[in-house]
């Protein structure tokens, strides 16, 4: 049985689809207006709408308006959905915006050539296809390779990607076609092609709504996980970081080493030069610690200017060694802005984890030896001999 699909009512899905999603995203927006990549699929909607909204009344509009228009609209739509994607990896940058300035205007000057002297629809749509599927390849890239990328991400590259690849065959089709492959022209490839359209649509409103709605989540639980100031764990995600990772340790019986320090005189720091440089040592021992840490363990900040780190299996040779290239680093380091140098004592504690290891304990046992370190005249490391 042949089925042709009626070319009017298809566009008209296309359109109401868009203005669905543009009145969700308002919706969204209301509450959400900093969200840059939210606002800029907002606007690629409004202009992918606008331009099937011009294709119904292709046969009583000009042809400079139905096609040479429609499709540089179509083609902005295109792109402000892949800046849209481009931001919701972080990486739309002023060299990627560039790119994409440019990649613009020599699509509308190239296509608007091929409209005036060389107007055929097959040579549009081989040079409208290829373009199309240049604008997705960096973000298909980003959202597949990217090592942070969450599966959703990573499914929706491999989505885009297909999509790209088959506007390249869609090209190719076109060429070896001879001119029969068009939208407007019944039979197959018109069907699959208004399938395609309506799914890519789809595939495109859906996976954005939910990769946005990932990364408001994700942002939320870096919210309740770090600390707005050292951007390191706060206290109560280090704990339970630090007891997860004990138990596993228990199970293997390997040792686990506990640091806690904070910065001497750092009342005094805070009442000579301020609490916005105290606030500014805060941040470069933190980073400066997370550095020279690496994978060897992780930072906790417990309160003002306490911290801790938990060293997974390391005896206390090892952790001596690694606290002792820590004090050295923060000694001899400036905070940047300034000239101020500071130091900080530091209480270590290793024990060999059980199940009965709880963070708690290590944090008193540290605390302890802290005190001493401070005592015996700060800028110094005592190990807890209690156990």
């Amino acid at each position: 049985m042949k089925v042709n699909l009626d070319m009017i009512t298809v566009f008209i899905s296309i359109v109401i689809g868009n203005l669905f999603t543009v009145i969700l995203v308002s919706a969204y927006r209301h509450k959400h207006m900093k969200d840059i990549a939210v606002n800029w699929f907002f606007v690629s909607r409004c202009l992918q709408s606008l331009a099937w909204g011009t294709l119904i009344f292709r046969d009583i509009l000009p042809g400079g308006v139905s096609i040479l228009l429609m499709n540089s609209i179509l083609f902005l739509g295109y792109e402000f959905e892949t800046i849209a994607l481009i931001r919701v990896q972080g990486a739309f940058t002023r060299k990627v915006k560039k790119f994409y300035f440019w990649l613009t205007v020599l699509f509308i000057a190239g296509f608007t050539g091929i409209y005036y002297f060389y107007n055929y629809e097959n040579v549009r749509i081989v040079y409208a296809s290829l373009f199309t599927a240049a604008l997705i390849v960096y973000p298909v890239y980003g959202m597949i390779t990217k090592r942070s990328a969450s599966t959703l991400m990573r499914v929706m590259g491999w989505f885009y990607g297909i999509v790209g690849l088959s506007l390249v065959g869609r090209a190719m089709m076109t060429i070896d076609a001879f001119g029969m492959m068009s939208l407007f022209y019944p039979g197959f490839y018109q069907n699959l092609q208004f399938i395609s359209m309506y799914f890519i649509m789809i595939l495109g409103n859906t996976g954005f709504i939910l990769l946005s709605k990932e990364r408001a989540d994700d942002s939320l639980i870096r919210l309740a996980s770090y600390d707005d100031l050292t951007e390191v764990l706060n206290r109560r995600t280090f704990i339970q970081q630090a007891e997860s990772e004990i138990k596993q340790l228990a199970g293997k019986g390997q040792p686990v080493s506990f640091i806690l320090f904070d910065i001497d005189e750092y009342k005094t720091i805070n009442d000579t030069y301020g609490h916005d440089v105290g606030d500014q040592v805060l941040k470069h021992m933190s980073k400066l610690v997370q550095d020279n840490l690496g994978i060897k363990g992780f930072l906790g900040r417990y309160g003002g200017d306490e911290f801790a780190i938990l060293l997974p299996g390391h005896q206390e040779i090892e952790a001596e060694n690694i606290a002792e290239q820590l004090r050295t680093s923060i000694s001899g380091a400036r905070a940047t802005g300034f000239s101020l140098q500071f130091t900080v004592s530091m209480g270590l504690v290793t024990v060999l984890a059980t199940q009965d290891t709880r963070v708690s304990r290590l944090y008193q046992l540290s605390d302890q030896a802290l005190y001493e370190a401070k005592r015996g005249g700060r800028n110094r490391i005592v190990c807890s001999k209690s156990s």
